[in-house]
């Protein structure tokens, strides 16, 4: 059972000067390092306002602390994040998509691997909010992307209890920890969207969830045809030290740029054959792999299968592989690698 005291936030009195609300959050281990927007209760009852849900009703329990999300608590880090009321139902789903079993919440947040919360929006919503899905999506510039992608990493700190250095265990860490929200391109995408082939209708707002590293860049100005882009996109993707690669599991991210996609349609690719030229190029040969890992291969057949001893090793399983649209012009896409060890989760928005 909750503990009901676990539901009701804590208030605290202090001097109304914007440096000592910050001092005290920060020495308290409240805050990303960056400045916050103090969560007074006036300026929390008018996030709750966003939102139609009674402020201690619960959305999640989030580990590692096994804490109570509340709807009141979750509007208390949208305020610290500089989030607008309209975010709250967006953000309310994206903590009940991390909470779900497949996306294995415990691991993400205390890995040695530098993931962080990918949130990825589709449908009508991305346009009502205004969230950037074009040129430099994953930069700085829009409120939307900014600050909905820090108040769920905000979350994670304050309510999960994900510590820096003590429970977020990540060896080198990643700005993506930050924040990290973008919007699916679906304008400029020549395919059904994302969320439309995880069996959500086109009017439908949702948002997805990885567990996700930042971006590499895949720069191919020279490419004319789909087969050169590929090609390019296949090489890039081959890495031996990748998580997806390590286990043969989870699901690598391609975020196309609107003129390689549209290069490719051209050319009469669909997305599944995308996914299929992926599967078939994007493999690392045996010789680029130490002994130690060779070795520890072999121990696990179960969930390498066939390829355990393959001369050429496949980046991930084909049906796991992701394809999205995503930036503006210029002739850039980015391959996203991820945990690999859980799952995305796409959640239906209900405003």
């Amino acid at each position: 059972m909750t503990d009901n005291r676990d539901l009701v936030s804590e208030k605290i009195k202090i001097e109304d000067s914007l440096e000592k609300v910050n001092d005290m959050f920060y020495k308290r281990g409240w805050t990303d390092g960056l400045p916050i927007v103090p969560p007074t209760e006036a300026r929390v009852s008018t996030m709750l306002s966003g939102c139609h849900r009674d402020p201690q009703e619960t959305v999640a329990v989030l580990p590692p602390k096994q804490a109570t999300a509340t709807v009141e608590k979750i509007a208390i880090n949208a305020v610290m994040a500089g989030c607008l009321p309209d975010y709250m139902p967006l953000i309310i789903t994206a903590v009940e998509a991390i909470a779900e079993e497949k996306f294995r919440l415990m691991g993400v947040l205390t890995t040695t691997h530098p993931c962080g919360v990918l949130i990825v929006v589709n449908g009508p919503i991305s346009r009502k909010l205004g969230i950037n899905s074009g040129g430099n999506t994953f930069g700085p510039g829009v409120i939307a992307n900014a600050a909905i992608g820090r108040a769920l990493s905000l979350i994670l700190l304050n309510i999960g209890g994900a510590i820096p250095g003590q429970i977020d265990k990540s060896t080198q860490g990643n700005p993506c920890k930050y924040t990290f929200c973008v919007a699916e391109n679906e304008a400029a995408n020549p395919w059904q969207p994302f969320h439309v082939g995880r069996g959500f209708r086109p009017e439908d707002s949702t948002v997805t969830v990885f567990a996700a590293e930042g971006p590499h860049n895949i720069n191919d100005h020279d490419s004319t045809t789909g087969a050169g882009i590929l090609k390019t996109v296949a090489a890039t993707m081959t890495t031996a030290g990748n998580n997806n690669l390590i286990f043969y599991s989870g699901e690598p991210i391609l975020m196309l740029g609107p003129e390689h996609a549209a290069t490719l349609a051209r050319d009469g690719y669909s997305k599944e054959q995308v996914k299929d030229f992926i599967f078939q190029n994007a493999r690392v040969p045996l010789s680029a792999i130490s002994e130690e890992h060779i070795q520890y291969r072999k121990k696990s057949p179960e969930r390498y299968g066939q390829y355990v001893n393959s001369a050429f090793i496949p980046l991930s399983r084909r049906e796991d592989i992701i394809v999205m649209v995503v930036g503006g012009s210029g002739k850039h896409s980015c391959f996203i690698p991820t945990f690999g060890l859980n799952y995305s989760v796409t959640r239906l928005i209900k405003v």
